[in-house]
């Protein structure tokens, strides 16, 4: 995929920056610290309440962090996110609590509104990083807002290990490989893990079905959904579950519920500008935070859909800050170049 280069337009009067990165989960506040560190004075916009989360993203939303390095005895999702938005400003990035809801791709440099203000005046910058994260699809059940986090969650890998999943019965909704990867991580950390498929078959790959059904740790309730979740006011303990075939209803006993639906990433903002794929992530060139229009680059869950950790995150945060360095260095050099010839 090669990168379009754009037109020109004139820098903004109001506020133009070298850098604007769109987002503050550990993507952008990695690619604002090292860009910080490099004296490219970065400007992060937060957001306020952007895809439905605080600033942070989607860590804001969860409880202790066990598997971040640095932290042996586990810190809290919104803790870490304060640590990384004081890093980010201790080494000169600002930040701006306000959310970007329109951006022009199409000319250098890049044309951003904020909320409120789309028939004033543009702000403007040289490269733009898009870490707008990805969040889980949730079903909304009654009882879920109560136990969301406190036996509810939508990512086994970050969450299985938690005491309160220990040796306790679980359960998966899903029927895709997502769900199979989600129900086999499970059965290390519970006593048994049941999967819910509400048709009568599995969505996932065969090789992915097979491995789910030959497992004797895991039982799948085929044609069933979840209706309440249910507990003693803190912690899950109870799913009401229904056969949508006969109607029938009944408690399943659990203390965990992880949703493996699928994830919604946050590109409404640049649909249409970017090449995105077919479930609407940003692509990027292999190996790199690239997108298909030159300046841009994503990072975080916005272009992963594999991985969707806090430290894969932070990692493609530091790519796409050392490749806008690179670019705007590059630039600057031929601009140099340019005026003595």
């Amino acid at each position: 995929m090669a990168p379009i280069t754009n037109g020109t337009v004139p820098k903004s009067a109001k506020m133009h920056s070298k850098v604007v990165i769109i987002g503050s989960g550990p993507a952008g506040h990695t690619a604002a610290l090292y860009l910080a560190r490099a004296n490219l004075n970065p400007i992060l916009f937060e957001g306020f309440m952007a895809n439905g989360f605080a600033p942070g993203g989607q860590l804001t939303t969860t409880t202790e962090i066990e598997n971040y390095p640095g932290f042996p005895k586990g810190i809290m999702g919104p803790e870490l996110m304060e640590k990384f938005r004081e890093q980010s400003i201790r080494f000169g990035t600002q930040v701006i609590t306000e959310t970007i809801s329109k951006i022009d791709l199409s000319a250098r440099p890049f044309r951003y509104w904020r909320e409120g203000q789309e028939s004033e005046e543009p702000e403007t910058a040289d490269s733009v990083i898009i870490a707008t994260g990805a969040s889980a699809k949730r079903l909304h059940l009654k009882g879920e807002e109560t136990y969301w986090q406190s036996g509810i969650s939508a990512c086994a890998v970050c969450d299985g290990a938690v005491s309160i999943f220990r040796n306790k019965p679980l359960a998966v909704i899903g029927g895709g490989d997502s769900a199979v990867e989600e129900a086999t991580y499970l059965t290390k950390y519970g006593s048994h893990v049941y999967v819910l498929v509400r048709r009568g078959e599995l969505r996932a790959s065969k090789i992915m079905a097979k491995r789910l059904m030959s497992n004797p740790n895991i039982t799948i309730l085929w044609n069933t959904v979840a209706i309440e979740c249910k507990g003693d006011g803190d912690l899950l303990n109870n799913l009401r579950i229904k056969n949508v075939l006969t109607g029938d209803e009944r408690d399943l006993p659990v203390n965990g519920l992880f949703y493996a639906i699928g994830h919604e990433p946050a590109t409404a903002l640049v649909r249409n500008q970017l090449q995105t794929d077919e479930d609407g992530y940003i692509v990027t060139v292999p190996g790199s935070t690239q997108t298909s229009v030159k300046g841009v680059f994503a990072a975080g869950d916005v272009q992963d859909k594999r991985y969707r950790q806090a430290i894969t995150s932070a990692g493609s945060g530091c790519m796409a800050a050392l490749e806008v360095e690179r670019l705007l260095a590059e630039e600057e050099a031929d601009s140099r170049e340019d005026g003595a010839a």
